[in-house]
């Protein structure tokens, strides 16, 4: 019996299949890959880890020099793992694992002093509320320089050898007309960070290639064994007509074989965080996962919507009075301090948003509404600080507790605007299927709109954020607006 399942396991099926599954571990974590919903970077979330236990190492040995050991075991080890904790956040916060960043080494090393300063910080303030997590004077400073000194070295190690060099996802394309033409368009690094593109096969000779020539390739028979040969993790289907020309046998092989397949709506999706609507075809959306109402994902994100937004009113209360305090002394008493201005929100119902006045108070003295643009003459002296650093948005968060908004989703747009934009695209609508937010994913991903050509681009953000939102995403949106702001990323 035994010599019968040893010729059965070394037949060529049974060895293929071990292969397969061998292929599928080896390559698992290349690229990108969901956590609860949203696509995240092999490389940062290796990073991150990597950052966290180098902060923790230092905090212990700093402990292990300077503090009594004296301590409780539970109060020791908060007053070690505290300064490490803060400092990863403070990272995150400062865009250092965002996939997007495009920052030379010099920002990078500025946006690393601003997160250990940032952390520091918020250690000091926790220490003070809980004296047993204050580990001693020198503690913290010594801390902070040694982090700061171990994460110039792995940044400067990271960008040297891993950063668009190790765990990327080595893919194929089938195809080499139109639709193939915009992954050859991708040009930027933060979009193909996690991506080793092998080249185009074309698969019809009568097709028009518009894709680099140099990066056309051919497979001159079989699919899956020239994917096997050249060690390919992913084959994208990017064919201008698929009814007539898309190989099922050969790719159906290749899926068996431990190569992914994937629509190329999907890698868009993936590598870009976006939805392509240029090749947006609605039988996509329809089958596509995602875009479901959830009940129990509502109530969470509402009830940290209502959390949130106290601790924020409560935390930003002076700030608010200070900044109410400027416009009506600047205005000398004449116009209102808060600024009322009805949005769609929704199921497209209006609301009224309230923020600081930042505007002169006969802003559409004509009745038109108007984009705010580049140096707005309509724009007060104070109207230009508060906007730089978003504080005229703080007064939003009573729209949250009221219900108008959330924290996090598409940003609201004025009835005039929606009414153009939904006959310039017919998918615009569709961002009213959430309450809209105060912040969003297309906040981060896209610069300031002015105009109704960046509202449909910022359109493909909030498809994606609909699609795929989750109260992971939703945290991870607001610890990267505090990078926004400090940064002054897209203010106008």
């Amino acid at each position: 019996m035994d010599k019968v399942n040893a010729r059965y396991d070394s037949t060529p099926e049974k060895k293929e299949s071990k292969a397969s599954t061998q292929r599928a571990k080896l390559h698992f974590g290349h690229g990108k890959f969901r956590i609860f919903g949203h696509y995240v970077h092999a490389q940062f979330l290796l990073l991150a880890v990597f950052e966290f236990m180098l902060v923790t190492l230092i905090s212990y040995l700093v402990h292990l020099t300077f503090v009594n050991l004296e301590q409780s075991a539970m109060a020791y080890a908060a007053s070690i793992l505290l300064p490490a904790v803060l400092l990863s956040f403070s990272l995150a916060a400062m865009g250092l694992y965002d996939t997007r960043q495009r920052q030379c080494l010099v920002g990078v090393l500025s946006r690393l002093i601003v997160a250990v300063i940032f952390g520091i910080s918020i250690t000091i303030g926790i220490n003070f509320l809980f004296p047993h997590t204050y580990g001693g004077y020198a503690v913290l400073p010594v801390t902070a320089l040694s982090s700061l000194a171990g994460l110039m070295l792995i940044r400067a190690l990271f960008y040297g050898f891993v950063d668009g060099k190790l765990l990327q996802r080595r893919i194929l394309v089938l195809g080499a007309g139109k639709r193939a033409s915009y992954i050859d368009k991708l040009r930027r690094k933060a979009d193909m960070r996690g991506v080793d593109l092998f080249g185009f096969i074309p698969l019809d000779a009568a097709e028009k290639s518009r894709v680099s020539k140099s990066r056309l390739v051919f497979s001159n028979g079989c699919i899956r064994d020239f994917a096997m040969k050249h060690d390919i993790d992913e084959i994208v289907i990017a064919l201008d007509d698929r009814r007539l020309k898309l190989p099922i046998k050969e790719l159906l092989d290749c899926r068996m074989s431990g190569i992914d397949v994937i629509d190329m709506l999907d890698f868009f999706e993936r590598e870009r965080g976006l939805i392509q609507l240029d090749l947006l075809q609605p039988g996509w959306l329809i089958f596509a996962k995602g875009f479901s109402p959830d009940m129990f994902r509502a109530f969470k994100k509402r009830t940290v919507d209502i959390l949130v937004s106290l601790g924020l009113l409560v935390i930003f209360s002076p700030l608010m009075l200070l900044t109410a305090l400027a416009i009506f002394v600047e205005s000398l008493g004449r116009g209102g301090v808060l600024y009322r201005q009805q949005r769609v929100g929704r199921n497209g119902c209006p609301f009224d948003v309230i923020k600081f006045r930042s505007m002169q108070t006969d802003a559409e003295a004509d009745g038109k509404a108007q984009w705010a643009q580049k140096d707005d003459a309509r724009i007060t002296r104070v109207g230009s600080f508060i906007r730089k650093y978003r504080l005229d948005e703080l007064p939003q968060l009573w729209n949250v507790l009221s219900g108008d908004m959330s924290l996090v989703g598409p940003r609201p747009e004025r009835p005039e605007f929606v009414s153009r934009l939904n006959h310039l695209n017919v998918l615009y609508d569709e961002r009213h299927r959430l309450s809209p937010g105060v912040t969003g994913w297309a906040q981060l991903c896209y610069p300031y709109g002015a105009s109704d050509e960046d509202s449909i681009q910022k359109l493909q953000y909030d498809l994606y954020y609909i699609k795929n939102h989750s109260i992971f995403l939703d945290m991870y949106i607001l610890i990267q607006t505090v990078e926004v702001v400090l940064f002054k990323k897209g203010a106008r």
